[in-house]
């Protein structure tokens, strides 16, 4: 067998980064996923944080929380019994974490058994945050849910 020189060992070395390079680039599934910011105006909504917190803290104290089921129909949300049209207003946002193009965001009225439906037609497989604000006689509250649609 032939000695090695340092010259070959420089390009032995080489071409091992060189593959080691090409490996972390083809094999590894993150560098294929987006990194999209939550949302386009993500510095106004900073700001405004303080609100969310708030209602997020008024949600957490209720005694009857909104219920989210999922049903092979889509997901429905369901508010307690002394929730109705007249004194509720009722948002959600529904992100996907992987592409802001199967964003949901919607109001919506309470049908009369206090609930709503996301319809299955939406949704894509895959993971989401259902954020679901509402206010009820003037007062907002927002809870978030993690939501895995299978």
């Amino acid at each position: 067998m032939k000695n090695l020189s340092w010259g070959h060992g420089v390009v032995i070395a080489l071409f091992a980064f060189i593959i080691f390079i090409l490996s972390m680039l083809f094999l590894f599934p993150n560098g294929q996923k987006n990194s999209e910011m939550v949302t386009d105006n993500y510095y106004e909504e900073e700001l405004q944080y303080q609100d969310v917190i708030d209602a997020k803290k008024r949600a957490d104290q209720l005694q009857e929380k909104p219920a989210y089921h999922q049903t092979t129909e889509g997901i429905k949300i369901t508010f307690p019994k002394d929730y109705n049209n007249s004194n509720t207003t009722v948002k959600f946002v529904l992100n996907r974490t992987d592409d802001q193009n199967l964003d949901v965001k919607k109001s919506v009225q309470l049908d009369a058994a206090q609930s709503f439906l996301i319809p299955t037609q939406v949704l894509k497989v895959g993971n989401y945050t259902l954020r679901l604000m509402w206010t009820k006689d003037k007062t907002d509250y927002r809870m978030d849910y993690d939501v895995i649609w299978k």
